[in-house]
């Protein structure tokens, strides 16, 4: 006897943080279903225009946002960027070049430059003679 295989879904809020758009921007009978694991490859691999457009133009998610801007979703939060954003708004943020997003852009290079310095640190001890094995 063979053990059907059923197929692994998702929700649509998780199937749109996959594909990096906002969920309330898509069509309604994407968010209104579920999402297999075949669907979700198919979207990746040939989106359709819906999805295209979302991603070019917006509007983006947070994690998205930040991105763009080269700053944390906290920074984005501490610039007073509770709401979703089209690509122009973003690029509007970035020639503006407002105090609060020159300042979580230096705490983001800040960071990045930490977390680079930690995992040298890091590959130079287990690079490192090991103690012998008892």
């Amino acid at each position: 006897m063979k053990s059907q295989q059923t197929a692994q879904t998702m929700k649509p809020a998780t199937a749109a943080k996959k594909l990096g758009v906002y969920l309330e921007a898509t069509p309604a009978e994407f968010r209104e279903g579920v999402v297999s694991r075949a669907e979700l490859d198919a979207l990746q691999n040939d989106p359709p225009e819906w999805l295209r457009e979302l991603r070019r133009d917006g509007p983006h998610p947070r994690p998205v946002v930040a991105a763009k801007l080269g700053v944390s979703n906290s920074g984005l939060a501490r610039g007073g960027i509770t709401e979703p954003l089209t690509t122009e708004q973003i690029e509007a943020l970035k020639a503006e070049n407002p105090e609060w997003l020159r300042k979580e852009r230096a705490t983001q290079a800040e960071v990045r430059k930490e977390a680079a310095r930690l995992k040298e640190r890091r590959a130079e001890q287990d690079d490192g003679p090991r103690p012998p094995r008892t």
